[in-house]
């Protein structure tokens, strides 16, 4: 991993494992547990591997609705950050962690998905959540395995508001001309009060409201071992590159 000034990340993934000072390779441990939302991960010779083996087990198991599985990596951590549901409680305290942490500029992945019909891969961009009101995610991209097909594939895009009074939902799935499968640039460039969104190069969809609060990067793979689909199939998420800078 190389960096400018603060506010840019270049990660290439080329060292020996994850820098420590940029990732957390665990998701929303607060509301399980270190050990349950720790991921299975590789990373070197320039690429990330995030996976999900079969005998990796569930991800808040008693409290989630539905059965599901995680390998994620985010750039930060505060405890009670994305409750999935109300009434929640931390189970697990963490200690905060603050490793890229951009408000406004460009942000951008490169990545391929190893996916199944039970499995989806996803790039976030959620608000850290000094406050829970500053809780919209940047949806970058997310795709479910169900939702792709040859040559092209639903690709969620779009600002999700969540608990930001400010903001309103603007979110769907489109299909594009593409093979997750193969690597391809997803990316953000983010202003005050804009988002305009992009797959290797072109833009694919435009926002007309933006968060103004610092957000965290997430990159992962998910399982749901309810839905249908090959068991014995592992999913996987593969990303050659992670940038962010100032516009």
């Amino acid at each position: 991993m190389s960096t400018g000034p603060a506010s840019d990340l270049d990660e290439r993934f080329t060292g020996d494992g994850l820098d420590p000072a940029v990732w957390f390779p665990a998701y929303l441990p607060h509301w399980s547990s270190r050990a349950a939302a720790a991921a299975t991960w590789t990373a070197g010779g320039g690429e990330l591997r995030l996976s999900i083996p079969p005998e990796q087990g569930l991800w808040c198991a008693d409290t989630h609705d539905g059965p599901l599985r995680a390998s994620c990596v985010q750039t930060a951590h505060l405890d009670g950050q994305q409750p999935f549901r109300e009434g929640l409680t931390v189970r697990e305290s963490t200690p905060a962690f603050r490793g890229y942490t951009p408000r406004y500029g460009h942000v951008e992945a490169r990545l391929r998905g190893e996916i199944s019909p039970r499995s989806m891969v996803a790039f976030w961009l959620p608000g850290v959540e000094e406050t829970p009101e500053q809780s919209a995610e940047i949806c970058v991209m997310e795709v479910f395995g169900d939702a792709v097909r040859p040559g092209s594939a639903d690709v969620g895009i779009g600002l999700h508001r969540f608990r930001d009074p400010a903001l309103t939902e603007q979110w769907s799935a489109e299909p594009l001309p593409i093979d997750v499968a193969e690597f391809h640039t997803y990316a953000v460039d983010w202003r005050p009060g804009s988002l305009t969104f992009s797959v290797d190069g072109a833009v694919v969809r435009e926002v007309g409201q933006a968060p103004d609060y610092p957000v965290q990067l997430v990159l992962g793979v998910f399982d749901f071992p309810d839905r249908p689909g090959p068991a014995g199939h592992v999913p996987a998420l593969v990303v050659s590159h992670v940038r962010g800078y100032a516009l």
